[in-house]
C-alpha cells in the first residue's frame, strides 16, 4: 500500500503547516498510519503514527507537543499537524500504513510514498 503526502511548503520558525496523507484506490480504514522524516544526509526518522481506531497515537519525543496526527476515515485521510516548528523539523516528509497492531513499531511499514517537503528557516 502506498500513500501520498501533501501539504508541505516553506515556514519560518514558529510557524505551522498540516500535512495530509491519502490513498486511491484503498481505503485507510483498518490500517495504522505512521510519518516519517528524511532530513539531507540523515537516516529516515519515524515521527508519529496513528492506530486504526484513531484511539491510539506515537510520537518520537522530539516533536511531542507540537505535532498531532489525527485521521478522517470519513475523508479517508490522515493529517498530521504541526505547530511552533523548528529548522530542525526540515525533511522530507513520508507516510505510510500499516495492517500490523504494532502501528508505533517503524518496522511494520515498509512502503514510503512519495514525499512533501516541509522547510524552516530561522
Amino acid at each position: 500500500v502506498q500513500l501520498q503526502a501533501s501539504g508541505g511548503g516553506s515556514v519560518q520558525a514558529g510557524g505551522s503547516l498540516r500535512l495530509s496523507c491519502a490513498a486511491s484506490g484503498l481505503t485507510l480504514r483498518g490500517y495504522g498510519v505512521g510519518w516519517a522524516r528524511q532530513a539531507p544526509g540523515k537516516e529516515r526518522e519515524f515521527v508519529a503514527a496513528i492506530h486504526r481506531s484513531g484511539s491510539g497515537t506515537y510520537y518520537v519525543d522530539s516533536v511531542k507537543g507540537r505535532f498531532t496526527i489525527s485521521r478522517s476515515n470519513l475523508k479517508n485521510t490522515v493529517y498530521l499537524e504541526m505547530k511552533s516548528l523548528k529548522p530542525e523539523d526540515t525533511a522530507v516528509y513520508y507516510c505510510a500504513a500499516t495492517t500490523n497492531i504494532e502501528y508505533y513499531r517503524s518496522d511494520w511499514y515498509n512502503s514510503w510514498g512519495q514525499g512533501t517537503l516541509v522547510t524552516v528557516s530561522s
